[in-house]
């Protein structure tokens, strides 16, 4: 049997935390900049993941902790998707990206590694960067800087 690595992530498993890290950064309102808050909405934020796939991979969280997407109010999913949609031109147009991966995995058992608050993926992508094969091996490379990327997108949702 082949075993899957991600190193990159090993900072991630090793935090030990009480409750949901989401519902943590909605009361944080005061630390956006230190979280990587993107943006705050009616229903929903966004954040920037600190262990991405790839450069630019951020999140669009709802404010209502539930692991059932069936269980948000249809104003909360409109909102969602109507960020997931602007936030994919913004992918597009600011960090040049030629596609993007949107993904959601409900449940641990579909991967989620925080399952217990749904949110949904961004994933910029670029010809040639691999075709997903680094989220598979042993193997990560980010040559960018989280903090230029996070002022970019940041400055992006607020037109």
């Amino acid at each position: 049997m082949d075993h899957l690595c991600a190193p990159w992530r090993a900072e991630y498993f090793s935090q030990k935390r009480d409750g949901c890290v989401f519902c943590e950064i909605i009361k944080e309102d005061t630390k956006d900049d230190e979280l990587g808050v993107i943006f705050r909405a009616k229903h929903c934020f966004s954040v920037m993941n600190r262990y991405p796939y790839s450069p630019g991979h951020f999140m669009v969280i709802p404010y209502t902790h539930t692991d059932k997407i069936e269980e948000l109010d249809e104003a909360t999913w409109l909102e969602m998707s109507e960020f997931v949609r602007k936030g994919v031109g913004i992918l597009k147009q600011e960090l040049h990206a030629t596609g993007v991966n949107i993904g959601m995995n409900l449940g641990a058992s579909a991967g989620a590694g925080i399952a217990e608050h749904v949110h949904y993926h961004l994933v910029p992508r670029w010809e040639r960067d691999t075709n997903f094969i680094t989220t598979i091996a042993d193997v990560r490379v980010n040559g960018v800087p989280f903090a230029p990327l996070f002022e970019k997108l940041k400055r992006a949702f607020e037109c």
